[in-house]
């Protein structure tokens, strides 16, 4: 990837200049026209590139979209935006949204649009911020439209924690009985290889199997874990190749129940973001183009972009997406319904709240299956483990006897 610096005129006729990222000239133009931009000039930027913006965790994201609601309460309250954006960076309390506010109330001060300022300030806001902000200023509405932007945040946000919340029991489930099975090799089992030392061929086939692994564990074990390590970090690599990263997302899709869950927590998102960048005024090309980034499954990406590619050419929404076979039938028949009615962002925002209502109900069943089944086999081994030596015990009478 390459950075592009650029020229181009907004929907409102605005002159706008910046830099992206892309792989060619011809991508980097396809990336503007997607973003509801009319190109006038991409070249090879010889500036330096900056150091990439610290990321966001769940308290920063959760301060963020909090800034932006107080903001909009301020705008609408009738407070100037360099005096309302003052009294927001007075009340953020998290350094890296301090920083980036500060740096948005710098460039709105030096005469830049609020919607300019904001898609500047990489890695703190998301694409979407500055497409709103820009249809808010276009239609004198800004309030109501960074309104509408915290709203839309605040929902997607509580689907990912839900997400995350739902995996932390089972992932700490299979940490705990990992620990003890580990802890029963590397320090329980090696104080009964002394008694069995004289009788190794005689041993039951599944004692003598956890002595092996005991063994192994201990004599080879940082071995292992440097092999994870090396294998951890080259499969991180080769992730960061497009075409590996559009694998694993189309296997993920295919993968039962999981695909599922994934494909409609990903189209959740899309929805949500797409409708409120369409009731905002955003026209529906660029909001596709701005939307696909959501999804969070490059796979499912790729088909958005035919599909806005296709929209403007005199395509529609919802048969395209159909066609693809990548969304639920349920968001299928939402979007044509919006089509046909006149009512996309509406049907949107309702497609969302289903689904989202549907991830929630998936992650609980998710849960409530992996639970047990993960307390049962972690349980098997450890059973195992203990029922191996204990068996070779009740029969060491035996096994001392002459043959």
């Amino acid at each position: 990837m390459a950075a592009f610096a650029y020229r181009a005129v907004t929907t409102a006729g605005a002159l706008r200049s910046g830099t992206l990222e892309a792989s060619t000239r011809a991508d980097a133009l396809e990336r503007l026209r997607n973003l509801g931009l009319t190109p006038i000039e991409a070249s090879p930027s010889t500036a330096r590139p900056a150091a990439a913006a610290p990321r966001l965790g769940a308290a920063g994201r959760r301060a963020m979209i909090n800034a932006v609601s107080e903001l909009a309460v301020l705008l609408g309250a009738g407070l100037p935006l360099d005096r309302a954006l003052a009294i927001g960076l007075e009340n953020a309390a998290h350094p890296a949204l301090k920083a980036a506010l500060a740096a948005v109330l710098t460039r709105v001060k030096e005469g830049a649009p609020l919607s300019q300022a904001i898609g500047e300030a990489k890695g703190f806001f998301p694409p979407m911020a500055a497409a709103m902000a820009e249809a808010g200023e276009a239609n004198g509405r800004l309030d109501t439209a960074l309104a509408r932007l915290a709203e839309t945040l605040d929902r997607g946000e509580a689907l990912r924690q839900a997400v995350t919340s739902a995996m932390v029991y089972p992932a700490l489930l299979m940490v705990v009985a990992g620990s003890v099975i580990l802890m029963m090799l590397l320090f329980v089992v090696p104080q009964f290889e002394g008694l069995f030392a004289d009788q190794q061929a005689r041993l039951p086939f599944a004692t003598r199997a956890v002595l092996a692994a005991s063994h192994l564990l201990r004599s080879y074990g940082w071995l292992g874990a440097g092999g994870l390590a090396a294998a951890a970090v080259g499969a991180a690599n080769w992730l960061k190749q497009p075409a590996a990263r559009l694998a694993l997302d189309r296997a993920v899709l295919g993968v039962p129940r999981v695909g599922a869950l994934t494909k409609a927590a990903a189209t959740a998102r899309f929805a949500r973001v797409l409708g409120s960048l369409v009731e905002g005024g955003v026209p529906l090309p660029a909001a596709l183009g701005i939307a696909q980034g959501s999804l969070g499954n490059s796979h499912m990406e790729a088909a958005v972009a035919r599909v806005a590619a296709g929209l403007k050419e005199g395509g529609g929404l919802a048969r395209p997406l159909a066609d693809s076979s990548l969304f639920p039938s349920m968001a299928i028949s939402f979007l044509r319904t919006g089509e046909e009615t006149a009512q996309l962002p509406l049907m949107l925002g309702r497609l969302a709240d289903v689904l989202d209502r549907d991830v929630r109900t998936a992650l609980d069943r998710l849960v409530a299956l992996l639970t047990p089944a993960i307390t049962v086999v972690m349980g098997a081994a450890v059973a195992g483990v203990i029922a191996s030596i204990m068996s070779a015990i009740l029969g060491f009478n035996d096994l001392a006897l002459p043959s």
